[in-house]
């Protein structure tokens, strides 16, 4: 039974990576197309991707966590 959980706990933390990684991906991509569509706030439009992707990163740094506390 111990083996068991250990698998659910893997598959458990292989699909909550994959939200932040579409999200990083969402992210990315948006800012791409503000940058190319108005050069001229290239460096807000950066600065807030960065902090997007900050924010979205901490949530795989908490499901990594919690991978290792169960």
């Amino acid at each position: 039974m111990e083996e068991l959980s250990g698998a659910i706990a893997l598959i458990g933390y292989g699909l909550a990576t994959l939200g932040p990684g579409i999200g990083i991906g969402i992210i990315a991509g948006n800012s791409v197309q503000a940058m190319a569509r108005q050069p001229e706030a290239a460096g807000m439009v950066r600065t807030a991707m960065f902090m997007g992707i900050a924010f979205t990163e901490a949530l795989a740094l908490i499901a990594f966590v919690l991978f290792f506390l169960t």
